[in-house]
Formats: C-alpha cells, sequence, structure tokens
C-alpha cells in the first residue's frame, strides 16, 4: 500500500453502491451499510437488528445470547469472500440498543477492488445473518422481506415449486 490516503472512486464508480455523507452506502443489502476510504485502507460497516429486535415478539435470553455469539463467530470467516489475496481481518462486532455493528478494515491498492471486497464482505453479513435466523417467530421488515425473497429463490431453484423448511 503507497502512502498516500487510499482512493474513493473505486465506490464512486461501482454501480452497488451510492455516496451518503463521508462515505458510501451498498444499495444491493437491506441493511444500513457505509464504505469509507480511511488514511490506512478501507473500512464497510454494516448495521443488522438484533434477533430480539428484528422479532415481533419475545425472544430468550438465552437464544438471544447464542444467536450473537453464534453470529459474531461466523463473521470471523468472512476474509475468504473476497475476490484477490488480501488480507482481512476478523471484523469488529459490537452490539448495542438492538443493533448490531460489524466492521471490517483493510487494505487494498486497487480502489476498484476495494469497493468489490466491501460490497462481498457486507453481502457475507447479510447471508450470515439471514442463515442464522431462528425459525419459529415472526419477523419484521427487513428481516420479513429477506425471509420471503430466500423462500421464493428456494422454491424456484427446486423446479417443483413446493415450500420447502426456511433456510438456515
Amino acid at each position: 500500500m503507497t502512502h498516500n490516503a487510499p482512493r474513493t472512486d473505486g465506490f464512486d464508480s461501482h454501480r452497488a453502491f451510492e455516496p451518503i455523507d463521508d462515505g458510501f452506502a451498498l444499495t444491493t443489502i437491506p441493511f444500513d451499510s457505509r464504505a469509507e476510504a480511511t488514511e490506512s485502507g478501507y473500512r464497510i460497516t454494516i448495521h443488522v437488528p438484533t434477533l430480539d429486535a428484528a422479532a415481533g415478539e419475545s425472544i430468550a435470553e438465552a437464544l438471544r445470547e447464542g444467536w450473537f455469539e453464534t453470529f459474531e463467530r461466523r463473521l470471523a470467516d468472512a476474509g475468504g469472500v473476497t475476490r484477490g489475496a488480501i488480507d482481512v481481518p476478523a471484523p469488529t462486532v459490537e452490539r448495542d440498543a438492538g443493533t448490531v455493528r460489524v466492521e471490517f478494515a483493510f487494505e487494498h491498492d486497487d480502489p476498484a477492488g476495494a469497493a468489490d471486497a466491501a460490497k462481498a464482505l457486507a453481502e457475507y453479513v447479510e447471508g450470515t445473518y439471514v442463515e442464522g435466523i431462528v425459525p419459529g417467530y415472526t419477523y419484521e421488515p427487513p428481516v420479513a422481506d429477506l425471509l420471503s425473497r430466500a423462500r421464493q429463490q428456494g422454491d424456484e431453484g427446486d423446479g417443483e415449486g413446493s415450500s420447502g423448511a426456511m433456510p438456515l
């Protein structure tokens, strides 16, 4: 990586990002996200609801804690989803007031490659989140919408149109 501050033109020209205050939002996921160039590289932050915030009903504390711990562990493997040989350290995962904040910081020599990597990491968070949704509860948007979309794609994929189990 050079000593120059990373450039943002990769995000400017990427169709999946749109400019927001001091950064870029990823438009391919339903969660709040912010990608930015920092002095030392790039950062993508994604905010997802906790399990209990997404559910329309009460969830036991043991399940809430287990869900969060599992989500956090699964995200540690996210670095492998990026193309190219870049080092993506495990993300920072913090929970506060019904929201989980996931932040990846990484270096990349190519601004377009950085935008692609940020997109892949954010979409990995989305997929990991959906995989961790616990069946048997009623969920609010955007989680309900994600589950509906996953079910529809599953129905289309088997060619039979049958409704299978919720994805895990």
